[in-house]
């Protein structure tokens, strides 16, 4: 799983030309000609590229592959799963200097006033784990999944936090997580991308730094799909275009490009044919894929899901279909959570929204037998101030600021141990205090539950040999069953 860079000799067209001079255009002519008449317009689409044929892991893994449910915009792990009273008995007060340190904040002072939990907490399941009272499906199935309290990033602003998170590193350019692991993995789907990316929120401020391959070939990119209608836009033929012409204008295509790939060598070439057999592949696979008709009743009430809307529900349903269909790597994002004014309203209309699909996922691929197999991964990008943060030039109230110092995360399935409560912050919520797990460590984690070591799966580029987690991470071992 180690690249080197491309050797080959580069052609550019200029050479080209001058090496052929003007019979060029007869040429090419020819070989068109000759290459579409031995076509024939029945032909299978051609196998995937050997790069992302299924590939040996480093050592036998439970993970095969990975939902990512990433709640853009940082939850409010106060709300949600580190309940702290004593954040309530110094309501309006400001912290302790001692407790902030030097840490700078988006968008309030570091002598802002206390904000006490909005919420009432309870204990859930076999294991007594304590969850929100906005959470009601999700304690239903404490026992199956590992809440880590005591998450920590280097990063403090969405953008840098989120692609952080994804990448291992905090400015666009580097492969996330999903194109390493099928760089590292392959696919075991013919007729689906092997990583899949949906948004069922207001857009990702990382944008598609998330989910791009960076330096790797792009054929490890992540490919977005809509929610709704088709997953892709196009992929449906136009009026009067049928299968044969469809197969026959591909296959013309193909050769061009094989011959341009010959020449130059160029990887990128060979992603393009790759992604031509895709969408080909897709105007069969795609249709069938979103078409949630064959669904029991009972799974879509399992998820709160509409078929005919697009929603986080649906999304996660989507999700656990693509698992089926041998999908390696699928990522959800949900923005909205950047909660600086109405902490309360903010954390109740996103659980609304997701707590009950993010729960029937888990639910789903356990009755189907795909859990031990499918690794589920729910968090965002860093965590909430315990202090307050109004502002009445900005028109907010009652909200909390970005804080990179202390989150959670949970994580169900794929060799995670369930029903475990890990790590522990100060009773304030500020700092870590038992068992930091650093956004590198999560990474290394991940891997692992798919049998890969974050320290061998490395890619040569630019004279040295990168990983995802850089020089940095390890598994947190606590967490593996």
């Amino acid at each position: 799983m180690n690249s080197s860079e491309n050797k080959a000799l580069r052609v550019n067209r200029r050479q080209f030309f001058d090496a052929c001079g003007v019979g060029v255009g007869k040429i090419a002519l020819a070989s068109l000609l000759a290459d579409a008449s031995s076509a024939s317009s029945n032909a299978a689409p051609s196998a995937p590229p050997a790069a992302m044929l299924p590939k040996a892991a480093h050592y036998p893994g439970k993970a095969r592959a990975v939902i990512q449910l990433f709640m853009a915009g940082a939850p409010s792990q106060l709300e949600l799963f580190d309940y702290k009273p004593e954040l309530a008995k110094l309501e309006g007060k400001p912290l302790p200097p001692s407790v902030i340190g030097g840490q700078r904040y988006a968008f309030i002072r570091s002598d802002a006033a206390v904000l006490g939990p909005r919420f009432k907490f309870g204990k859930h399941g076999k294991s007594g784990m304590e969850l929100s009272e906005t959470l009601p499906f999700l304690s239903q199935i404490v026992d199956d999944i590992a809440l880590v309290r005591s998450c920590k990033t280097d990063q403090f602003n969405h953008a840098p936090a989120q692609i952080f998170m994804n990448t291992g590193f905090s400015q666009p350019g580097r492969p996330s997580i999903g194109s390493w692991t099928t760089y590292g993995l392959g696919c075991e789907s013919r007729e689906l991308p092997a990583f899949v990316v949906m948004s069922t929120g207001s857009g990702v401020s990382g944008g598609a730094a998330c989910w791009s391959s960076g330096f790797l070939p792009t054929l490890y990119s992540g490919t977005r799909f809509r929610n709704q209608g088709d997953p892709i836009l196009n992929v449906t033929s136009p009026e009067g275009v049928d299968a044969a012409l469809q197969r026959d204008t591909l296959d013309l295509v193909r050769g061009l490009n094989d011959r341009r790939l010959q020449l130059e060598g160029d990887p990128e070439i060979a992603t393009r044919i790759a992604n031509y057999e895709m969408a080909y592949r897709l105007q069969t696979s795609a249709p069938e894929l979103m078409d949630l008709r064959a669904e029991s009743p009972e799974t879509l009430r399992l998820y709160g899901c509409d078929p005919a809307k697009a929603s986080f529900a649906r999304a996660c349903l989507l999700a656990r279909r693509m698992v089926e269909r041998g999908v390696r790597f699928i990522t959800i994002y949900h923005e909205g959570w950047d909660a600086h004014s109405n902490v309360t309203g903010n954390v109740q209309n996103n659980c609304k929204a997701t707590d009950q699909a993010s729960a029937a996922l888990v639910q789903d691929l356990k009755q189907r037998g795909l859990l031990d197999s499918t690794l589920v991964v729910w968090g965002g990008e860093f965590g909430r101030t315990p202090m307050v943060e109004s502002n009445p030039l900005l028109g907010r109230s009652l909200g909390r600021d970005h804080h990179p110092q202390a989150f959670s995360m949970w994580m169900a399935g794929g060799g995670i141990r369930g029903g475990i409560s890990h790590g522990a912050t100060d009773e304030m919520g500020f700092h870590v205090v038992e068992d930091e797990v650093h956004v590198h460590d999560l990474q290394a984690t991940l891997l692992h539950t798919l049998g890969l070591d974050h320290e061998r799966l490395t890619y040569r580029y630019a004279g040295r040999d990168f990983r995802l987690t850089d020089v940095h991470g390890k598994v947190v071992k606590a967490l593996l069953t």
